[in-house]
């Protein structure tokens, strides 16, 4: 039997009309803006992505929240009481408590209902790269692939997702905490643009600093060379916080570099632009190792 559900969370940033042709079911995370709370859809219909950007960029405050327990058992539960499995894949634990919730929340479900199956899996990743996962996960379902097959391929390959992205401003990575005020300021003294990855317990982790934003672009590609597995045959997904040029830049790189054939370009949601900031650019496919 396939006939089980794929649910995750709009962190993902995979594009609506996508979710709705694999038959994703989103739950979405929320975000507030200068103290009204919004839903982050995939379609930005609460908030388009463009308007929630050109806030971030006039300096307004923003914050996020993971999703709690009672609004995953509020998500999964009826797919339960129609007699379908669920195949939850989630936030990295590395960023997010919404694994925490989630498996809270689906281990009481599972007590009340014995006779299904609910899988939950923490992605260790974000964005795009948690997109990839469920985008691979939604097209085995699709090829017949049972839920515990689907469930083995994600934990057995989670950790081949690599991330590459780098920020156009250093001052949203200060205010998360991931870089001091004086690196801050010093780096954009001069010009430094910071090259990061999503570490293998889905954490983020800065690995270099280069001079200039080309420079920067053209780093995520160079990683991509170096670990990635068949890229011709991959399809490689890219995010970007409002800098569709940039995004457009990496994936005619890849294409060029390494004869990747098939690219997906969408926006970076707010619940990861809030703290990435605008001009955020990330790269994702299958490699090596992360």
């Amino acid at each position: 039997m396939n006939d089980y559900v794929i649910l995750t969370d709009s962190s993902c940033d995979l594009p609506a009309d996508l979710v709705q042709a694999l038959k994703i079911v989103i739950l979405p995370l929320t975000f507030r803006l200068n103290g009204k709370d919004y839903k982050n859809f995939l379609d930005g219909s609460n908030l388009s992505f463009r308007e929630f950007y050109l806030h971030i960029r006039n300096g307004e405050s923003c914050v996020t929240n993971a999703v709690n327990i009672e609004e995953y058992k509020a998500a999964v539960e009826p797919f339960l009481q129609e007699g379908k499995d669920v195949l939850c894949i989630c936030f990295s634990s590395g960023l997010s408590a919404t694994w925490n919730a989630a498996k809270i929340a689906c281990t009481d479900l599972a007590s009340h209902y014995p006779e299904r199956t609910i899988e939950v899996v923490d992605s260790l990743s974000a964005s795009l790269g948690q997109g990839l996962l469920v985008y691979y996960a939604a097209q085995k379902r699709k090829a017949g692939e049972s839920l515990d097959s689907v469930t083995n391929w994600l934990e057995q390959n989670k950790l081949h997702l690599c991330h590459w992205f780098t920020v156009d401003d250093l001052q949203y990575l200060k205010r998360g905490g991931r870089i001091n005020t004086a690196t801050a300021l010093l780096g954009t003294m001069m010009g430094m643009k910071p090259v990061m990855h999503m570490d293998e317990s889905g954490h983020l982790a800065g690995v270099s600093k280069v001079r200039g934003r080309r420079a920067s672009l053209d780093a995520l590609v160079k990683h991509m060379e170096q670990t990635a597995v068949d890229p011709k045959d991959q399809v490689v997904f890219i995010s970007h916080a409002d800098a569709y040029t940039d995004a457009k830049y990496v994936a005619k790189q890849v294409k060029t570099h390494l004869g990747v054939k098939k690219v997906l370009i969408n926006f970076v949601g707010p619940v990861i632009g809030a703290h990435a900031g605008p001009g955020t650019v990330a790269l994702f496919f299958l490699g090596t190792e992360r």
